[in-house]
């Protein structure tokens, strides 16, 4: 008959053993914080999917950029570009997607970098104080990122400000008064300044709804409306903005991709809302998987060791 000695668990076995549920913990752990990012993203997506869906039919629910016409001098056609807001959104989600995985991997980084000194070495034994220092390691990177996003397009933006900024009177933006010194027809010039209230912060209703009713009027009773070169997709956003649906044949000739956009925006929120669900779900599980895990194996090195 063997010994006993034979049948009995060695130490070396059980240290091993321990040593795979917490790396089976860590891996959970890593996980979980995956699935935790994309239940953010998920619910921040939620926000501006509808942007991002209206711009991939060239549309827009309120102007976000001026648009000039073909039928502008060289030197006021030289302050901006036309809208492009799929490209804007497409610009904007791309660096969203860049911070998020770049804070988050990144402050794994800096973290293991500093767990190489024994101060933080010794004080990142507690959960709390590693989730904290995590966590601001995740900030800092985050805002880093944000300054440069903002810092590239500073040049850009200042000069597009400039134009177009106002305090309370529209008569007083850059634009405006280039308006009332130059020879451009007056229904270019009720367009640019209808745009321009309307992309006044908060939106100048009183200042842009005569303009937008000067836009329809002149479509009605201008023989030389379709010669200024003005965007029906720009038209339909400021009769959506202004009066809520469209007033002339220019802006319902949008409303066929309008419709399809706002049946696609449907389905691509039910679809966010189900990854958002699972997501959420899957996270859960895992964060109480890694609970389970750690438990087991502080409650077997309290029992052996």
């Amino acid at each position: 008959m063997p010994p006993l000695d034979e049948y009995a668990v060695k130490p070396q076995d059980i240290k091993q053993g321990v040593i795979a549920l917490k790396r089976r913990q860590r891996n959970l752990m890593l996980l979980g914080l995956t699935t935790s990012t994309v239940f953010i993203a998920s619910l921040i997506s939620l926000f501006f999917q509808q942007e991002l869906v209206y711009g991939f039919f060239g549309l827009s629910t309120e102007v976000q950029q001026l648009h000039l016409p073909v039928s502008v001098d060289a030197a006021l056609a030289s302050i901006g570009d036309s809208p492009d807001y799929f490209f804007s959104l497409l610009s904007w989600i791309g660096w969203l997607i860049i911070k998020i995985f770049s804070s988050f991997i990144g402050a794994f980084i800096v973290m293991s970098l500093m767990k190489k000194l024994r101060f933080f070495y010794v004080r990142f034994q507690s959960f709390v104080l590693k989730f904290v220092a995590w966590l601001i390691a995740f900030i800092l990177i985050w805002s880093g990122l944000t300054y440069w996003q903002h810092d590239l397009r500073n040049d850009e933006d200042d000069a597009y400000q400039q134009v177009v900024y106002y305090d309370s009177n529209i008569n007083d933006s850059e634009i405006a008064r280039y308006l009332s010194d130059s020879e451009i027809a007056a229904p270019v010039k009720s367009y640019l300044l209808a745009q321009t209230a309307l992309l006044h912060k908060p939106v100048d209703f009183s200042a842009a709804r005569p303009y937008v009713a000067q836009v329809v009027e002149a479509e009605k009773k201008d023989a030389k409306f379709e010669q200024y070169g003005f965007k029906p997709e720009q038209i339909w956003t400021m009769q959506q903005q202004v009066y809520g649906k469209s007033l002339t044949p220019v802006a319902q000739s949008v409303e066929r991709q309008a419709q399809q956009a706002d049946e696609v925006s449907k389905i691509v929120n039910i679809v966010i809302i189900g990854i958002a669900i699972l997501s959420a779900l899957l996270s859960l599980v895992l964060f109480l998987l890694a609970h389970s895990i750690k438990g087991r194996s502080l409650r077997i090195e309290q029992r052996i060791f």
